[in-house]
């Protein structure tokens, strides 16, 4: 039986590293006791260890078949790294904001393949527009995705499933789209819209940084964005924060300490962003592909809304975001994506056989996307 670990045992990191239990033989990481426990009752084998010492996790990680990133993205890229030069084939979902393609070079020395992004947005996204890339010329590429609780409580009417750092990054990470085959940056939370979307309502969508690697990948597309969503009214409270410095990772003093801002906004406002016991979310994503093919106008759209599996205990993003990871796995594991390098999920898409399996993976967990031709 393969042997697989996970870095990480988070929301997401947990889903992962159950999902993957049913079939393969698993060991989960994490520095935190507390996230362990959880997995260690459901018979998952687990380690207790820092990752942040990498000639430790370099041996630990000797005796897998294939390595699974679920770390914060702050850690993600020498997580990765580590990984590389250990020789080990890895997934990874911590979107880290380093480029990716700096450690391909690495990858191929070590002749291993590693899945980067590859999570719901980014991650299916990719996957989804890889596949259509290769089949038509596309025009225009939109894709509008957030993950949000049943309940809107005041005052931020949001609840989080990752780490507070790599959710404020959201809102201060500059956002780049592309227009008309021109690269632009505007600043995060800009360019609000209200949306209906159907079975949740109208949300606010925004400019968010999560082209990321299709910037690079898929310089002939003219048009391609993403947008986060959340309930109406909410980028203004995190407007204020962010413009007062609460984001802020330059450090002050205060009666002689030195401190991050964000730090100190992180330790206040997680609190009020978990997710109580039995609360529900929901994740919702739109994808638009729009072109030509075969000399005809041709247009897809990707609808999902995914919920809660009250059954199984298991949030929707963790679901969405670690079933689409758990996929990747299984192909690189199978030996049916074995690309050498680094590689983003839309490099995973471009098969359609591999598109198959993921899309067909998630249905069998009900994770479902409703495809429609425009």
């Amino acid at each position: 039986m393969k042997k697989i670990i996970v870095l990480g045992a988070g929301l997401v990191g947990k889903a992962i590293a159950i999902d993957l239990s049913h079939t393969f033989d698993v060991t989960a990481l994490d520095i935190n006791e507390e996230a362990l426990e959880p997995l260690r009752q459901q018979g998952i084998q687990v380690q207790q260890h820092d990752f942040s010492d990498h000639a430790l996790l370099s041996s630990v990680i000797q005796p897998f078949d294939i390595v699974v990133g679920a770390v914060p993205g702050f850690m993600g890229f020498q997580t990765v790294r580590t990984v590389i030069e250990a020789g080990k084939d890895m997934v990874d979902i911590s979107f880290f904001p380093e480029d990716p393609f700096q450690l391909d070079a690495l990858a191929n020395e070590k002749k291993v393949t590693v899945v980067t992004d590859c999570g719901v947005a980014p991650g299916m996204g990719n996957i989804i527009l890889g596949y259509h890339h290769k089949r038509m010329k596309i025009d225009s590429y939109e894709c509008l995705v957030g993950g949000l609780p049943v309940v809107r409580e005041w005052p931020y009417e949001y609840k989080a499933v990752f780490s507070p750092i790599d959710v404020i990054e959201e809102y201060i990470r500059p956002a780049r789209y592309v227009q008309n085959g021109v690269l632009v940056t505007k600043e995060a939370l800009s360019d609000p819209e209200l949306i209906p979307f159907e079975g949740v309502g109208t949300l606010e969508s925004w400019n968010s940084d999560g082209l990321r690697s299709l910037i690079k990948t898929m310089p002939d597309i003219p048009n391609m964005i993403e947008k986060t969503l959340r309930y109406p009214g909410c980028i203004e409270y995190l407007r204020v924060l962010r413009e007062s410095g609460f984001f802020s990772f330059e450090e002050v003093e205060v009666k002689g300490v030195k401190i991050r801002p964000v730090d100190v906004t992180g330790k206040l406002l997680f609190p009020k962003w978990k997710l109580k016991p039995g609360e529900e979310e929901f994740t919702v994503m739109r994808i638009r592909i729009q072109g030509e093919e075969g000399g005809r106008a041709k247009g897809f759209e990707y609808n999902l809304l995914d919920r809660t599996n009250k059954a199984t205990n298991t949030l929707s993003m963790a679901r969405t975001t670690g079933y689409t990871c758990t996929a990747a796995v299984n192909l690189v594991l199978d030996g049916k994506f074995a690309r050498k390098g680094v590689s983003p999920a839309e490099f995973l898409g471009e098969h359609e056989q591999n598109f198959m399996f993921v899309m067909n993976y998630l249905k069998e967990r009900q994770v479902i996307y409703r495809v429609s031709e425009l």
